[in-house]
């Protein structure tokens, strides 16, 4: 991949903290507590539901939307109160927003041809962009005769010529087909690894997230749930939220009951999870379980019976969508060699390492 070090010399990154930030619009909590820290380097996502106030987290950090509490620093400078030009940031937004008159290079460099740089530093900084995004052989064409995916690689190469120490995407794939959307994933994992500079990228998409993170900032209702990266987030959930939104096909939860001194879903014991403080008899749980973690039951291996509902194959993989009890669904990654007929019945488990427990308010017990 090529490099870019040459579009403005020596390569340029920082860090970003957030420390008690808050964001109010008018009588409305939008933000609460944020408390983050972002390396210099670092590829970091904001995920979570329509609403949870990642937009607007970033908007706080680009300097288009004013903290209400709190303060922000990149690369160690106070960007609170600091005019959006002044920041060190480059935005990539949903939409294009293309000069549909201009050319490719034109719309890239126009930014730089406003702030007075000289013709030939505007051109040879467009030329190292285009370089690295492969629209070299697109300069000369206007927006109109490009995809969507190489419009968007524009907009981005317009944000890489101003030489930002942050990069901030807000949903730039969201009006993509699937297709591209997957292409431009890939596109911008390239231009991180060759860039090196910080990113911060927001979505809704728990896939992008988990493709593209170093590190993901999962927010609910306009507070942090949890931070970490991709694994951890998979593997170590702090609570049914983070568990049910990063994964897909989504984690089980099975409800289970403590009784005779043995975890129980429908009456059936399960493989003990080995939590620190053994909960006692009559707590009700809920049993977190990957769908590639149930498999078919050994004999004299405690196990649930599992009713198929519905199979999904995928080619390499088949889920088996089916149901432990009335009213409780789940969902298992399968062999091809399983029955999966409508109404054929499977007894399976999972290892206890493999199990998560969640109390009745949505917490991990450990």
């Amino acid at each position: 991949m090529t490099r870019i070090d040459h579009v403005a010399g020596e390569r340029k990154t920082s860090g970003v903290s957030l420390q008690g930030v808050n964001k109010w619009f008018g009588a409305v909590q939008v933000l609460g507590d944020i408390d983050l820290d972002i390396q210099s380097g670092e590829f970091v996502v904001f995920v979570g539901p329509s609403g949870c106030g990642k937009s607007t987290l970033l908007r706080l950090i680009a300097g288009l939307e004013e903290v209400t509490e709190g303060e922000i620093r990149i690369g160690g400078r106070d960007v609170t109160d600091a005019d959006p030009s002044d920041r060190g940031i480059a935005m990539v937004f949903q939409t294009y927003a293309l000069y549909p008159h201009m050319s490719v290079a034109q719309n890239m460099g126009f930014g730089l041809k406003v702030a007075g740089r000289s013709k030939q530093e505007v051109t040879g900084k467009v030329a190292a962009a285009a370089d690295v995004l492969r629209l070299t052989d697109y300069l000369d064409r206007r927006p109109g005769q490009l995809s969507g995916g190489q419009r968007q690689r524009v907009a981005i190469g317009r944000a890489i010529v101003r030489d930002p120490d942050v990069f901030l995407f807000d949903e730039p794939l969201s009006n993509l087909d699937a297709e591209l959307r997957v292409e431009m994933r890939i596109e911008i994992s390239r231009l991180h690894q060759s860039l090196g500079n910080t990113m911060i990228y927001v979505t809704h998409d728990q896939t992008e997230a988990m493709t593209l993170a170093d590190k993901i900032v999962v927010l609910r209702s306009g507070r942090i749930e949890q931070v970490g990266s991709p694994a951890e987030l998979y593997d170590d959930p702090d609570n049914l939220f983070v568990a049910g939104f990063i994964g897909s096909p989504k984690m089980n939860f099975l409800p289970a009951e403590v009784r005779g001194g043995a975890i129980r879903v429908a009456g059936h014991p399960v493989p003990d999870p080995g939590l620190r403080s053994r909960p006692a008899e009559g707590t009700k749980l809920l049993l977190g379980i990957r769908p590639e973690h149930l498999r078919l039951a050994k004999p004299g291996e405690p196990a649930l019976t599992v009713t198929a509902q519905f199979a999904e194959f995928l080619g390499g993989t088949t889920y088996l969508y089916g149901a432990v009890a009335e009213g409780v669904d789940c969902v298992m990654e399968v062999d091809r060699s399983v029955d999966t007929r409508q109404g054929a019945v499977l007894n399976v488990t999972a290892m206890a390492d493999d199990i998560r427990c969640f109390g009745e308010n949505g917490l991990r017990l450990r």
